[in-house]
């Protein structure tokens, strides 16, 4: 019998976990930390359904958190396997576990400090030591060959176009189905990654739906991301972007460059305050050949993602002292949702003051501080303090990694023939909902939105 448990993503757009069960082995297609409200992310220190050590190996689509970041927590518990995923996986796993390990440690010291943790001693889910031996157990493979993970299950990772390395997994089972495992699937003609590749066929196919009742705004040239930029020089105030530090940010270095270039900003200072992201940005630059041809520079280097007066921020000091500065400039810092990270101090000192603006260039899930500020909160707690709300908060989905509504559908079309079962996945209700519905419209195909810790017979 084969079966296939939904224990993260499901009617939900973190956690992303599914557990594949197949003639007696267990194998676990990414391993992602719950995030954004509270009652998802105690969900990441429960105890996981079935033993770590019973699970032969880990298949990983992409390297963003909600979809590897639990990984050191299952090999804290016991997990003695392999960790299967494509190089561009590898690089940046190596950025992003240890990252999550120390930002887990600083967030328990800081409630340990400033009192504000419900429990008497605030403990981090891992630490980076945790993090550091998750990373021994990856097995990096290339795109396009098919590799045995166990006896009787081979998968293949295809480009998926939404982060360096990310992919849609392909897996067949001996004597079983075929499984397509969508990943985060990317967009099409956006600058930096290739467009996603056709779907392979498959009997059962797993596809996210975070975007699944909307289309993402056409494409203006970088117009509305120029028109915050000028107007929050004019009040002579900052640009905070809290980004994810791998992806998101190679792309606002891309337009900061281009629109700099094209006359349509002032040139100013831009920073980036997050080594992890300075890292990334050289694994980028070191993998042109996963790039878009018009991002292949002659020289390997980090300019190939450099503005007119680019600067990375390394130390503590370094950063403390960009915090306190009030000249305009572009901070760009990670994480992405605010969830945590140097970005909090920089936006600690910005919020208050009505000159800055506060920018948010991808999804925010429900429950994160980016979602409470981009839905209009008038105050926001950062390190145990309330603080009013005066910048500008502006947010923009033209950068958005995740393929909208028209995009998924033109994705599930490239596949040759329906799948027998489809799953929506990675997603809030009612966009999941809304591309079902859509889905039905327009392929005619019958879908499923499975429930959290729904198990299915294959």
């Amino acid at each position: 019998m084969t079966k296939l448990t939904f224990l993260g993503a499901a009617r939900t757009v973190t956690g992303s976990k599914y557990l594949l069960e197949h003639g007696g082995t267990r194998v676990l297609i990414d391993c992602g930390l719950f995030q954004g409200l509270k009652e998802l992310r105690l969900r990441n220190w429960e105890d996981f359904p079935v033993p770590a050590a019973s699970i032969h190996a880990v298949v990983l689509t992409h390297a963003h958190l909600d979809h590897v970041g639990y990984l050191p927590r299952l090999v804290a518990q016991g997990f003695q396997g392999r960790v299967y995923c494509t190089h561009g996986t590898h690089d940046l796993c190596r950025l992003v576990l240890p990252d999550s390990g120390r930002i887990q440690e600083e967030d328990a010291r800081q409630a340990n400090k400033h009192g504000y943790s419900k429990h008497e001693v605030a403990k981090p889910l891992y630490d980076e030591s945790d993090a550091q031996r998750a990373l021994t157990h990856l097995q990096a493979g290339p795109y396009g060959e098919a590799v045995e993970i166990h006896p009787g299950i081979r998968v293949t990772f295809s480009p998926a176009g939404h982060l360096l390395g990310s992919a849609y997994v392909h897996m067949r089972l001996k004597g079983g189905p075929t499984i397509l495992f969508g990943g985060d699937l990317g967009r099409y003609s956006r600058p930096i990654l290739p467009d996603p590749t056709d779907a392979a066929a498959a009997d059962i196919v797993l596809v996210e739906s975070t975007y699944g009742d909307r289309d993402h705004q056409p494409d203006d040239n970088g117009e509305e991301f120029a028109g915050i930029i000028r107007d929050t020089v004019e009040r002579g105030g900052k640009l905070i972007v809290p980004a994810f530090a791998i992806g998101r940010v190679e792309e606002l270095i891309y337009w900061i460059r281009r629109l700099e270039n094209e006359q349509r900003i002032p040139v100013l200072p831009v920073y980036v305050d997050s080594p992890m992201a300075v890292e990334a940005l050289r694994y980028y630059s070191a993998r042109v050949a996963e790039l878009d041809e018009d991002m292949r520079p002659a020289r390997k280097d980090v300019k190939t993602f450099a503005t007119a007066r680019f600067q990375t921020i390394a130390s503590t000091q370094q950063s403390k002292e960009l915090t306190a500065s009030k000249r305009p400039a572009i901070v760009i810092s990670s994480s992405g949702m605010a969830t945590g990270g140097r970005v909090l101090h920089h936006m600690a000192r910005a919020v208050p003051d009505p000159k800055n603006t506060v920018l948010f260039a991808g999804y925010q899930a429900a429950g994160t501080r980016g979602r409470l500020l981009v839905d209009g909160a008038r105050e926001i707690k950062i390190h145990g303090q309330w603080l009013p709300v005066h910048a500008r908060i502006a947010k923009i989905d033209s950068m958005s990694a995740h393929a909208d509504r028209n995009e998924i559908l033109r994705w599930l079309g490239t596949l040759p023939a329906a799948p027998g079962r489809l799953c929506l996945v990675h997603g809030e209700p009612n966009p999941m909902d809304a591309l079902k519905e859509a889905i039905a419209q327009r392929l005619g195909w019958s879908s499923h939105t499975p429930a959290h810790r729904e198990t299915m017979e294959l």
